[in-house]
């Protein structure tokens, strides 16, 4: 049996599936069983930020697994500790203490128990069209994918996104955090706008909420700084990280505040903060600052946008971009285009029935981008 066989024999089938079997990367590049070249604009969801199979990564990777794969959090362990320092160092002011994990879910249902253990309170308020994960906790502050698991936590509100008055109304003596993205990416590619994130700080501050950050899309350079909350000048009392974290490596985190209470086993993560996945962090974070790929971001996202918006094509109805975080909305479905894009050699996303999502690893290059510019114009046009 070959891939295609294997896994619709065995796997529960949660995914829609496209027809490829992918089983090469490197870089910004993917190939399939068939021998096809792909340009890769989803970097498995915005995990690949340093690119597939970078050799730095790989190399500590098999380094630490010859030497130590497992040790919990019950021990001390050298590369959890100088990740979790590292981590620190690279935090928007006031984030002293780390929570490890193994994904972006989980860092959320994290960053809610801790709310909730601080505050001691329950209430959660979010914005419409946020997605924040799909295990319970997660899935209650997520706009969409809620219906079929319902009754979900309770006290649960959503508030229209860069709305201050419906924020402002929201938030009262039962809130125990307000749950935000920088960039809604499930959403639509949909930046917050500074003043908004500006005032929901104030607000939690003024009225004993925690303020969560949700940048396990938008972390790790993908935006154009380090963290999205860097360029906004914004200090969360949590910020929950993943995807681009590990260079492929499943892991999530969370900084917290020195107010974020905890005690000793109100949460744990058996795989949390394991060494292997740790050390590829380690070597995935001095690739991004070595590579200056947050830089990078920023300057191949403005020339993503430059190239493409100068000659909009008619099926476009608006282009959202911050950093190499891009999403293109249409004037009609996305699923013909992103059938067609792959015809062209170009692997893309969606986010929501009518906007193409592009994240690209970070080490694209300017040729590699041309390429995708051409077969979107290409496919967009009449």
């Amino acid at each position: 049996m070959n891939a295609k066989e294997l896994e619709e024999c065995f796997a529960l089938g949660i995914y829609p599936r496209r027809e490829i079997t992918i089983v090469r990367g490197e870089g910004a590049l993917l190939w399939d069983d068939a021998g096809n070249e792909y340009i890769d604009c989803t970097a498995g969801v915005g995990v690949a930020n340093v690119g597939h199979a970078h050799p730095a990564v790989a190399k500590a990777i098999a380094a630490q697994a010859a030497q130590l794969v497992t040790s919990p959090g019950i021990f001390y362990n050298d590369t959890r500790g100088r990740l979790m320092q590292k981590l620190v160092s690279l935090a928007p002011s006031g984030l002293n203490r780390v929570f490890l994990c193994n994904s972006g879910s989980e860092s959320l249902e994290a960053a809610i128990k801790l709310a909730r253990l601080t505050t001691g309170r329950t209430g959660l308020v979010s914005a419409m069209r946020g997605f924040h994960g799909r295990t319970l906790g997660a899935l209650s502050a997520t706009f969409k994918y809620r219906d079929a698991f319902e009754p979900l936590l309770p006290n649960c509100s959503f508030v229209p996104f860069n709305q201050v008055d419906k924020l402002d109304r929201a938030i009262d003596e039962t809130t125990a955090a307000v749950i935000l993205e920088p960039v809604q990416g499930e959403g639509g590619v949909r930046p917050a706008d500074p003043g908004y994130l500006e005032r929901a700080r104030q607000l939690c501050s003024e009225r004993g909420a925690l303020l969560i950050i949700d940048e396990v899309q938008t972390g790790f350079c993908r935006t154009g700084s380090f963290f999205a909350c860097d360029a906004l000048n914004l200090e969360p009392d949590l910020l929950c990280l993943a995807k681009g974290i590990a260079g492929g490596m499943p892991m999530g985190a969370v900084l917290c505040s020195d107010q974020v209470q905890a005690t000793v086993g109100s949460h744990g993560s058996t795989f949390g903060g394991n060494p292997l996945a740790c050390a590829a962090a380690l070597a995935a974070i001095n690739c991004m600052e070595k590579e200056q790929l947050a830089d990078r971001a920023r300057d191949l996202g403005a020339y993503f946008y430059q190239r493409f918006c100068a000659e909009l094509p008619p099926k476009v109805r608006e282009v959202r971009q911050v950093g190499l975080m891009i999403g293109i909305e249409l004037k009609e479905k996305v699923t013909p285009c992103l059938k067609a894009l792959v015809d062209e050699g170009i692997l893309a996303l969606s986010a929501g029935s009518t906007v193409v999502r592009l994240l690209p690893p970070l080490v694209i290059t300017r040729a590699q981008i041309d390429a995708v510019v051409a077969s979107l114009h290409k496919v967009l046009s009449p």
